[in-house]
């Protein structure tokens, strides 16, 4: 197949993974309209976003390892019709736990069925400008809250909750479903179908249980549950924490915007420099800046500076996450990429889930956000050192990588 479909492999990548998540972060939206409807409290609406986290660490990896056994395709598709499916239903629910169950576990697990499976399949499509492709994926994924997001606010100003969550299902099932039928395995994968026995006994050198015992695979998940660990407190405290300077609540929540915008030149900024300079250095530089950016955070109190440190934490956070699937591509052989960047997506869904629980605990005890800025600063250097640590496979297998 031409190497210039590759590019539509990128294309449809950013689309899936950007309605995936945008669907499944439009909860916050039809937070106050759900509650004021049903009766249900904000904080049981919200455990369904928590259980959401839990279920795509849960299903990362097994979504990953089918991928590698019978390619991206059926995998992103069965998660298309999933995750349209179960928000469909969701809508519908009438109980708490039936919505928890419905959005959390299902909306969850289905959009875990686009993140991992697609950044293996890009990684297998690129030899040169595997950064930027993999930046592009993501920034298709980072373009989700400036998207569905508003797209979801203005249904809910024109319908009630019910109706809007399933038009949202509806968008999605239009969309993802003709986008995962464009997805193709690598062809360096399906030439493999086709060589000798002798040359597959070769390229299974290392097995995937091999692979996840490696003090390498090991190493790249503590890095990103570190990593995530170190934003997740700040992505979802800082509005809180604004408001509480005595910013209006409208222009609390802009310095989100201005996060994600920043962090789409992020992803391609990184991305080009990790082609260029190396993934791994590149990420080091990038996690350690991060750990010192959402340090920021705790000596500000007026919108221009909370805006001056969104756009540096936005871009640098965003920038770092795709370099990860990079450096994965160059250590492990190209048959598990699944697997193994489902085992790390997997460490870092559980960091983004730690940073809601722990920040509010921490402002309840101390009254003060500035103990969680500190906390993720810690985090953040963390990750810097473990990720330092990481040491490439010996050239032998780092050569099986590149098979």
């Amino acid at each position: 197949m031409s190497q210039s479909y590759r590019w539509v492999i990128v294309a449809a990548g950013g689309l899936l993974g950007c309605v995936a998540v945008g669907a499944m972060f439009s909860l916050p939206v039809f937070l106050r309209p759900m509650s004021q409807d049903t009766g249900w409290s904000v904080t049981g609406i919200s455990t369904a976003m928590t259980i959401g986290f839990l279920a795509m660490a849960a299903a990362s990896m097994v979504w990953g390892n089918l991928s590698d056994r019978y390619g991206p395709r059926p995998v992103v598709l069965t998660g298309s019709i999933v995750l349209a499916a179960s928000l469909a239903l969701a809508s519908r629910a009438d109980s708490l736990i039936e919505f928890q169950l419905l959005f959390g576990l299902l909306v969850g697990a289905a959009t875990a069925a686009v993140f991992a499976p697609m950044m293996a399949c890009v990684t297998g499509w690129f030899d040169t400008q595997r950064g930027l492709a993999v930046s592009l994926v993501s920034a298709g994924m980072g373009m989700a809250p400036m998207t569905m997001a508003p797209l979801a606010a203005w249904l809910v100003t024109i319908h009630d909750w019910r109706a809007s969550m399933q038009i949202i299902a509806a968008i999605a099932a239009v969309l993802m479903i003709p986008a995962a039928l464009l997805v193709r395995r690598p062809p360096a994968l399906e030439a493999a179908a086709a060589k000798t026995e002798a040359t597959e006994v070769t390229q299974g050198e290392m097995s995937v249980g091999q692979a996840v015992r490696s003090p390498q695979f090991i190493t790249l998940m503590l890095a990103n549950f570190f990593c995530c660990a170190t934003h997740s407190g700040p992505i979802f405290h800082t509005v809180s924490y604004a408001v509480s300077c005595g910013i209006p609540m409208l222009a609390a929540v802009s310095i989100y915007s201005v996060e994600g915008l920043a962090g789409m030149f992020g992803r391609l900024g990184f991305g080009v420099a990790g082609d260029r300079f190396g993934a791994q250095r590149v990420l080091i530089l990038g996690l350690l800046a991060q750990a010192f950016g959402v340090l920021a955070y705790a000596f500000v109190g007026e919108l221009a500076g909370f805006y001056a440190v969104a756009v540096i934490v936005g871009f640098i956070y965003a920038g770092t996450m795709p370099l990860y699937a990079v450096i994965i591509r160059e250590n492990f052989p190209l048959k598990m990429m699944g697997t193994i960047i489902g085992g790390t997506a997997m460490a870092g869904s559980l960091g983004m889930s730690t940073g809601p629980l722990l920040g509010g605990l921490i402002y309840d005890r101390f009254g003060s956000y500035a103990p969680m800025y500190v906390g993720s600063w810690v985090l953040g250097l963390a990750a810097m050192l473990v990720l330092w640590s990481f040491r490439p496979f010996p050239e032998k297998r780092a050569e099986l990588a590149v098979a």
